[in-house]
């Protein structure tokens, strides 16, 4: 299906929209795809185009990210004051509730958007979501980096690498701080909508303790795990985590009042 791009400014702020449309006859609701720290919608393209078989996709690069203008050098841009900028840009898609599905970095980024919008989201997904409280200083993090480019596909990894070089280290440096500092398991305990939190069974960035304490952070929350996969298990098994993400966000879940859900779906990648 034939996806449109297109640009828009929100409060300074450029972000670059790449659209597919709600195929004929699906009720489903809109799905918002955010990449993560140094990187763009590409490594969330094969994820894009299964969900564009069910509904009406759109993946979001961010300010500074794939090309687009960076912020002033004396603005400062952390996690918060983007993430609210991202929930305007989700705004003008004129939909009235949206499934928001961010990756690595970009967890934290939905996350802050569906505080700052709640009536707006349905959902969130955090896929392979940063930073391990246990595990938050950047030698950590770049150890898991590197761990994980062992397991991942060379096309994989070419992407993310050549990602990362259109982002540029000063970008990618200013931004890595904002994504350290920021205490994602203590903001995910004032989302309001349910959490729906996974990773890749190989994923050294985003491991299985930390996800389980995500998730029971949460007031309403289930964990899916795919096993055999790493880090961009969205790319990896785009057809394992679409048929996830569309499973769990399908109808309301129990209320938090009556049941705070803390199912583990290890099974969910027997579809790759």
């Amino acid at each position: 299906m034939s996806s449109e791009r297109r640009r828009i400014d929100i409060s300074g702020l450029a972000f670059g929209l790449i659209e597919s449309p709600r195929p004929p006859g699906s009720t489903r609701p809109l799905m918002v795809l955010v990449h993560g720290i140094g990187m763009s919608h590409r490594y969330l393209s094969r994820l894009h185009a299964v969900l564009a078989e069910s509904t009406r996709v759109v993946s979001i690069d961010l300010p500074g990210f794939a090309g687009l203008p960076k912020p002033p050098a004396d603005a400062e841009v952390d996690v918060m004051s983007l993430g609210r900028a991202l929930a305007d840009a989700v705004a003008t898609l004129g939909e009235s509730r949206a499934v928001l599905i961010g990756h690595s970095m970009g967890a934290q980024w939905v996350v802050e958007a569906a505080l700052h919008r709640p009536d707006a989201v349905s959902a969130v997904v955090m896929i392979g979501p940063v930073a391990d409280e246990r595990h938050r200083s950047l030698p950590a993090q770049a150890s898991g980096l590197a761990m994980d480019t062992f397991g991942e596909s060379p096309s994989i990894n070419t992407v993310v690498f050549t990602d990362y070089l259109r982002c540029g280290v000063p970008w990618y440096l200013r931004q890595v701080r904002h994504m350290l500092a920021y205490p994602t398991e203590k903001r995910v305990r004032g989302l309001t909508v349910p959490v729906l939190v996974m990773r890749g069974g190989r994923d050294p960035i985003a491991g299985r303790d930390w996800c389980r304490r995500l998730r029971d952070s949460a007031r309403v929350s289930r964990l899916v795990e795919i096993p055999h996969h790493h880090h961009v298990v969205q790319q990896s098994a785009p057809r394992a985590v679409a048929n996830s993400i569309l499973f769990h966000t399908k109808g309301a879940w129990p209320d938090a009042a009556q049941m705070h859900a803390r199912t583990e779906a290890e099974g969910a990648s027997s579809i790759r």
